[in-house]
């Protein structure tokens, strides 16, 4: 009778932990209903897909940079494995455009190299909130991780044994593709705009994205808003998870290990207790 009351204990507390983590809800808002995505570094042995990062980085450095930074990556990073993977010329090519500020270079200024960090668009925070009607762009880096989608109970205890980490890049892709005409009734401030999935419907920041706003240059991918926002999310999961491949790669080699350790452990045991009675 003990063990069975220990055991559901132990049950109640784990209903109650899992609970305790469940994404939170602000009180009398009716949670945004997010489109789930098919995503290549889905699941344990998901990979990033480089030709949908590579058009991801497109978009954002044709649509996105412009208000936007990407204070946690070096040109460098772009060529690295697990990601874009562009070549080290390419990526000297790449850092020349840009302008670096460097107090100790000759006026205040040198040309970028890979090992710079990707250039705010702005001086300061403030002149940024000047130019975008007083909000300020937050940057991108880390923004698949600090965003994630809503779940409805119970699916969201799923996903401790899927290993789902694509709740940032949902995230994303449902924001952008949910810009559309405020209802009637509904009346927006000057300089918001309408996006039927972000928290409150009103957001500072204009549609980013149109169809056929952006040449994919002849590879055959649609461009539409929703290929777009599918591989800008893409490319800001890698920006937030750089080295995700290399550690999947290692916890499956972990894992493998510990699998091999504990037969052999068992066999070590067998072996000297064999001729025990």
């Amino acid at each position: 009778m003990t063990e069975k009351k220990t055991l559901l204990a132990a049950l109640i507390l784990t209903l109650s932990l899992a609970l305790a983590s469940a994404p939170a809800v602000a009180a009398g808002e009716e949670p945004a209903h997010a489109e789930q995505q098919d995503w290549t570094f889905a699941g344990v042995f998901g990979t990033y897909d480089r030709n949908q990062l590579r058009r991801g980085f497109q978009i954002f450095q044709q649509s996105c940079s412009s208000c936007h930074g990407l204070e946690y990556i070096a040109f460098r990073n772009l060529s690295e494995p697990g990601g874009p993977q562009y070549s080290e010329e390419q990526v000297r090519a790449l850092a020349e455009q840009y302008t670096i500020a460097d107090p100790d270079a000759e006026g205040g200024e040198r040309e970028g190299i890979p090992a710079d960090r990707w250039p705010d668009p702005f001086p300061s925070d403030q002149i940024a909130r000047d130019a975008n009607g007083g909000a300020l762009p937050p940057d991108l880096s880390l923004m698949a991780k600090a965003r994630s989608i809503h779940l409805e109970f119970p699916w969201w205890i799923f996903t401790y044994f899927t290993a789902y980490q694509e709740g940032g890049a949902d995230y994303i892709y449902n924001l952008l593709v949910n810009y559309h005409e405020a209802p009637e009734g509904v009346e927006m401030q000057p300089g918001q705009y309408y996006n039927s999935f972000f928290s409150g419907h009103s957001i500072a920041m204009p549609p980013p994205l149109a169809d056929g706003m952006i040449d994919y240059e002849g590879e055959g991918t649609p461009e539409t808003v929703e290929q777009y926002a599918r591989d800008v999310a893409a490319f800001l999961q890698w920006t937030a998870d750089p080295h995700m491949v290399h550690r999947k790669e290692l916890g499956f080699r972990v894992i493998l290990f510990l699998i091999g350790f504990a037969v052999l452990m068992y066999l070590v045991k067998r072996r000297i207790w064999r001729d025990a009675h």
